[in-house]
This record gives structure tokens, sequence and C-alpha cells, in this order.
């Protein structure tokens, strides 16, 4: 993905707790005075142990003089689009420009409904959310009255006004593929957070929104791309702080982000981040950029080989010794629970030989690690689909006749359950593949010819994959729709294990070591 040259930001998310109130305000104030440029507050208006977001928000720009504030996210079913547009508007005013808007379409949806909001699927919340930035726009632009015939937010002859101080960007909390196509079609920036959208799965996210905003007639440079940090073990950036900068600068080239929020409790780790962190990251990424000549090419330089040294953002560490190889491909237990075959593995191909000799640097190995790691939450997703799946099986293989109402309405509900986990299963494991076919697999061709044959069969399993994925959305429809269909779709779930545990293993034997030796691509 391309560095899109915006200026690096740094800010914090400060839990803003009802027990201790005054702690958010100073945070807010160390972060002012030691140079950050943003303070956020996550918006939980049902949670009643967090004070409401703008009142805070408000509190600390009256109680700050140079950050710029903003919700991460604001919750728009619980925040009417037009009392949210003005409410900014005014801070903004109020402050001298230091307001955005970051906004979600809602999550935890039955606190939301507790406290009297709609509970919105998610292609009707992807609606309100475009509805909604559209309403906030009219409104902020001076001329008279406004008209919005929405869906879910409607505008009569509403007065607009006021405008901001300075043009209030709009970021979008967006996971899912239509809410970053919303965000590429018309907002100011995506911010996501680690916990939901790992480093690993930025590029995938990165394409959607290029993708849409080139459809809407926009620059992808349009949006700028954020994210909310969650350091420590198994998050990002990974180490103590002196290691985050060459983590955050090879970020900022290989995939655009240029926003990092610290979520914080402690003062001195938010000092740290401002005078050392921000300050290391800036100028690694601008040496970067001083000694780049071919953006477009895909030649772009990264941070020194010291402080990049791999293709992910979990770069080598300066010093580092050279090393055997030691990412293990998981081996295939060579258990299969169907009959059906989707290929032969006794003509899958295979890379050229390894030299036992060699050494790689630690960093050298992340992406390698990486993959066996993203195909270990695949498999353990896939344990959980199966389980889910024979549960439902077995809760409705003889109903009864003398079942009451409410017990077939416990069955249709745990089918529906299925439905929702089944879907967002298939839908990991397709854009997990979709990512190697259309960056790693051409990078790896580029890099060593010879693993022509490997990456063409692995292409071809992913797509026989995605048809058993068809296939098993196909069952689970015939299943919740009349009940038919229990034998395909117990079919479909064993086919499905046997090909994508044998696969993931074919994979890991054959690229976890090109890998290592050239990196992702990405």
């Amino acid at each position: 993905m391309p560095d899109y040259g915006h200026n690096l930001l740094f800010g914090t998310v400060l839990m803003p707790s009802a027990g201790q109130a005054e702690e958010a305000v100073a945070s807010a104030q160390a972060a002012d005075r030691a140079g950050l440029d943003l303070v956020s507050v996550p918006d939980h208006p049902y949670r009643p142990g967090l004070l409401d977001a703008w009142t805070v928000l408000s509190f600390i720009a009256a109680s700050t003089s140079r950050v710029r504030v903003f919700p991460n996210v604001a919750s728009l079913p619980l925040r009417p689009p037009a009392v949210l547009a003005r409410a900014a508007a005014g801070l903004d005013r109020l402050s001298g420009g230091r307001v955005e808007l970051g906004i979600g379409a809602g999550a935890y949806w039955d606190s939301i409904a507790a406290d009297g909001g709609p509970r919105r699927p998610p292609g009707e919340a992807v609606r309100a959310t475009r509805e909604a930035v559209e309403v906030i726009r009219a409104l902020w632009t001076q001329g008279g009255s406004v008209h919005v015939d929405g869906e879910h937010y409607r505008l009569d002859g509403a007065s607009s006004g006021p405008a901001p101080a300075h043009p209030v960007g709009i970021w979008i909390g967006a996971i899912g593929p239509r809410m970053l196509d919303l965000t590429g079609s018309v907002a100011d920036g995506w911010l996501p957070s680690v916990p939901h959208v790992p480093p690993g799965r930025l590029a995938a996210g990165h394409r959607i929104i290029d993708e849409a905003a080139v459809r809407a007639g926009r620059p992808p440079e349009a949006v700028r791309r954020l994210y909310n940090l969650s350091p420590g073990p198994g998050g990002f950036p990974e180490g103590p702080p002196g290691a985050w900068p060459e983590q955050l600068a090879a970020l900022a080239l290989e995939h655009g982000t240029s926003a990092f929020l610290l979520p914080v409790q402690q003062p001195r780790l938010l000092e740290l981040f401002a005078a050392e962190v921000a300050p290391a990251t800036r100028e690694l990424v601008s040496a970067a950029r001083r000694s780049g000549t071919d953006t477009a090419s895909g030649d772009r330089p990264r941070p020194s080989a010291e402080a990049a040294g791999s293709d992910l953002p979990h770069g080598r560490r300066e010093g580092s010794p050279p090393e055997r190889l030691s990412v293990r491909a998981t081996p295939d237990d060579r258990v299969r629970r169907s009959a059906e075959r989707l290929w032969d593995e006794s003509t899958r191909p295979t890379g050229p030989a390894v030299d036992p000799d060699r050494r790689y640097a630690r960093g050298a190995q992340e992406p390698a690690r990486n993959l066996v790691a993203a195909h270990d939450r695949l498999r353990s997703d896939l344990d959980r689909l199966r389980h889910v799946v024979r549960q439902v099986l077995e809760d409705g293989a003889d109903p009864g006749g003398a079942r009451s109402g409410i017990q077939k309405l416990s069955v249709r509900r745990n089918s529906w359950a299925l439905g929702a986990y089944c879907a967002s299963y298939c839908q990991v494991t397709t854009l997990h593949h979709t990512r190697e076919d259309q960056d790693l697999f051409p990078h790896l061709r580029r890099s060593e010819p010879l693993l022509a044959p490997v990456l063409d069969r692995l292409a071809e399993e992913h797509h026989a994959v995605r048809g058993v994925i068809d296939r098993l959305d196909r069952a689970l429809v015939a299943f919740i729709g009349d009940g038919s269909g229990r034998d395909g779709l117990q079919a479909a779930v064993d086919l499905l294990a046997d090909a994508l545990l044998s696969h993931l293993a074919y994979e890991e034997r054959e690229l976890i070591e090109p890998m290592a030796r050239f990196g992702t691509g990405w």
C-alpha cells in the first residue's frame, strides 16, 4: 500500500471514568503540554461508569490550548446527526478550530436498545451512517434551508449552521467491507483499532477504501489513515517504547498510516510517547521520504535495515545476529472427515531446495511467523465453526411434535446465530486468501521465479476453498429456511475442514522460508 504523504499526528485515547473524573482532564492537559496533536475519548453513552463524551471533550477543550479533541468514536444510534453536527461546530468555534469528529455506526446493540436507540443490522447501519454524514455536512454548509430525504435521518427545511471554525474531519471507525467502502466514498479518515483490525489486516482495508475513493471521484489520499494502538503482548506496537518508532514508521511508509493514538492511563508513558516515540518516528519517516524517488513504482525506501528489517511493521532490531530459521510449519494431521476430495495432494508441486546453512535475521522471520499466526487464527475459528454447527444440528435433530413454540423459536434463533458466525468466518477466510493472491504471491513470484508452480497451485486451491464456502452458505440457507439440507450442511463443513487444514499446512511448508528470505511485498 502507498505512503499517502500525510503529516504524522500523535495522540491519546483517554478513558473518562466517572469515579476519577479529574484524571482524564489532567492527562489531556499533560498531552497538551507535551506537544501531542490529538486527545480523544470513547463514546459509550449507555455505560454509567463513564462520563458523557461530549461533556468531557468540552471540558478538555476549555482546559487546553493546542491539542485537537474528538470522540473515538461517537455512537450514531444515540447521537442524532443534526445535534451532533451543531455540537461539534459549536465546540470547534469555542476552541479555536480544535475539534475533529470520529463517528461509528454502532456497537453493543443490546445496550443501545436499552437506552432507547435503534437496533440496526449491518446493512442498515451502513446506510444510516451514510445519511448521517450527509446531514452533518449539509448543516455545516452555510446557505439557507437543508433538505435530506433519508431512510433513517431527514431534514425538512432545517436551517444550516453554525459552520465550524475550520474544516472538521469526519473519521469513521470502520471494520467490515461495506463500512470501509463508505469510508472511501465520503469520509475524511479511517479510524480502526488494533484489536479489531491488527496490522496484518490493514492492507485489505486500505485497498477497499482506495478503490471506493476512486469510484467516487476522490484521490485515495483524501482519506487520512488513523490507528488506535494497543501495545503489549499480542498487540501493536510490540516491545518497550524504545522499539516503537521503527514499527510505527514502517506502518506509515508501508500502509500510509499517519495518526497514532495511544490508550494510556499513566502520564509518564504519555509524556514518553510525545517526547521520544513521536519525534523518532517522524525522523525515520522524513528520512525515508527525503531519500525516496519513485513512490508510485513500489521502489519507495523504508526505514533503514536496522529500523525496519522486514516487510511487516515488526522490524528486525539493530544488532540481532542471523540465526537458523526458527519458524516451523504446522503439520497436516492427515485426518479426513469427508469422502470427497477437492484435489489430489500427491500432485502438489514443491519449491526449490532450501540451503540448510542459510541464516536469517530474527526480524526477517516475522512475515513467516505472522503467516503461521494468521493460519492459527483460521484453524481456531474453524474449530469453533464446526462446534457451533454440531451443536445446532444436534439441538434440532429431533425437535418432536410436542415441542412448544418457544422451543421451536429457540432452534430458529440458534440457526440464525450459526448463520452470523458462518458469514463472519467465511468472510475472514476469503479476505486472507484474496490478500495473498493480490499482494504476497506476485511479490514472491518476482523474487523467486522457481516458486511459480507452487504459487499457481496455491491460487487454485484458494479458488477451490471459496467454492466450498459458497456451498456451505447454500446449505446453511436451506437448513435455516425449511430445515432441509441437514446432511448437506454437515458435509460442507467437513469438506471445508479437510480442505482448509490441508491447504494451510501445504502453504506454510512451501512459503515460510521464501517469506523469511524475501518478505511479503506489502
